[in-house]
């Protein structure tokens, strides 16, 4: 299968639980097409960054790619909160909710993948060691001259 908006390839493991005759639920595994292998579908910053929409809205929840567009109106915490993690890392955010265990079985029905470039080393090569914080420093320099022409005014003046 492929995305309907990018093109990308969407194979990899779904699941999805059947409600039995008697109100019993059974866990069947739904392999979809070209899935026998046990690699998950790989993509790139850039790929997931393009579905944040309504139409194609994927999420990432520890490097693992999940396109949610289905689940939206089905989200217990709303479409809203899923349309703000749009196309990005919404790990610590599904986290800080404590999702249930039945919410993390869930989860697995919309698993499409996993992210190229795992999010704790994109965010390392994204950083300048040692820059100093641009809006800590900017005002600190010219207070200090300030600060420091008034000291040797004053002591000019009173001083002698």
């Amino acid at each position: 299968r492929t995305c309907h908006s990018c093109g990308a390839a969407t194979t990899g493991r779904r699941r999805r639980m059947l409600i039995g005759v008697r109100g019993q639920s059974q866990e069947k595994a739904e392999m979809s097409e070209g899935a026998e292998q046990n690699e998950l579908s790989k993509y790139t910053w850039e790929e997931v960054a393009k579905h944040r929409t309504s139409e194609s809205l994927w999420i990432v929840i520890h490097d693992k790619v999940y396109d949610v567009t289905k689940f939206m109106e089905e989200h217990p915490g709303g479409e809203e909160v899923l349309l703000e993690q749009a196309g990005g890392d919404a790990t610590e955010s599904f986290e800080d909710v404590g999702h249930s265990p039945d919410a993390r079985e869930t989860q697995q029905d919309y698993l499409i993948g996993e992210v190229t470039v795992p999010a704790a080393k994109r965010v390392k090569e994204n950083t300048v060691p040692n820059a100093p914080d641009s809006k800590s420093n900017s005002w600190s320099v010219p207070l200090l001259i300030i600060i420091i022409g008034i000291v040797i005014a004053f002591l000019y003046k009173y001083a002698m």
